[in-house]
């Protein structure tokens, strides 16, 4: 391991990707690798065993590509299997998990929104997070059952992904919520929809710029910021196919490589 050896990301497909990107952007010299599990998205409908056992899967995968740190850019392996793998592996390990803290604290109408897939919602780790920083606040706690999958299959903008997206945002604004939490990194792909159903009022915030900062932290301290004058190596790999992944980096698609891997 060296300072210009990889970041590696995970996710339970594509999503993650929206993280990746504001790494990229914060570290541009960072050379990085991403594998989207899109065999096996969602992960938020399966088992808490299930969810360990592809997150320490794929950080097996990442490590013997010789990354130096992992970013797990997944809601639900964050807050199902962050302390195994981190009781696991010896190396510094970035977990990512609703913005609540932030909405909870600027809300003026005291009411906010969570969308997130089941397995994040039903995790330990949020209902400790929740509980500790939503005590005098309405929560509209909504699991975004499809959405993934329509995302997985680059269907952003198709009739079923509008009429999900007008259901599960009803309550929140019946509820009168001036924040959106999106807790699953998929979900960023969708504001663009989400801002023309909801109020103009209402804030969207997802925790992206939070997970990258503080990736670069890390670094910092474990002196392994890659050097300044390097050119980064950008590799995303899938085991699925290629196309939706393209898709969403199409933005990056001269520097980047997207490829099939099996793991």
């Amino acid at each position: 391991m060296s300072n210009n050896s990889p970041i590696g990301i995970f996710d339970s497909g594509v999503g993650g990707s929206s993280i990746w990107q504001e790494i990229h952007q914060l570290m541009p010299n960072e050379s990085t690798i991403y594998l989207a599990d899109s065999k096996n998205a969602p992960y938020g409908n399966k088992t808490q065993e299930e969810i360990i056992a592809l997150s320490v899967k794929n950080t097996q995968a990442l490590i013997h590509k010789g990354c130096k740190i992992i970013v797990v850019a997944c809601n639900t392996a964050t807050t199902n299997a962050i302390d195994v793998l981190r009781n696991k592996f010896d190396l510094p390990i970035i977990g990512i998990e609703p913005a609540i803290k932030p909405a909870a604290v600027q809300t003026k109408h005291k009411s906010i929104g969570i969308l997130a897939t089941k397995g994040t919602l039903s995790s330990a780790l949020f209902h400790k997070t929740a509980k500790e920083f939503t005590k005098e606040i309405s929560v509209v706690e909504i699991v975004g059952e499809g959405l993934v999958p329509l995302i997985e299959k680059d269907a952003l903008d198709s009739a079923k992904m509008k009429k999900l997206l007008k259901e599960y945002t009803a309550p929140m604004i019946v509820a009168n919520i001036d924040y959106l939490v999106l807790g699953c990194s998929h979900y960023p792909y969708l504001i663009p929809q989400l801002q023309k159903i909801l109020p103009k009022n209402v804030t969207i915030i997802d925790s992206g710029q939070a997970v990258a900062k503080q990736t670069q932290n890390v670094l910092q301290q474990h002196n392994l910021l890659a050097d300044t004058r390097t050119r980064p190596n950008l590799q995303f790999f899938t085991n699925t196919k290629v196309d939706t992944l393209k898709s969403l980096l199409k933005a990056f698609s001269e520097k980047i490589q997207v490829e099939s891997l099996i793991f």
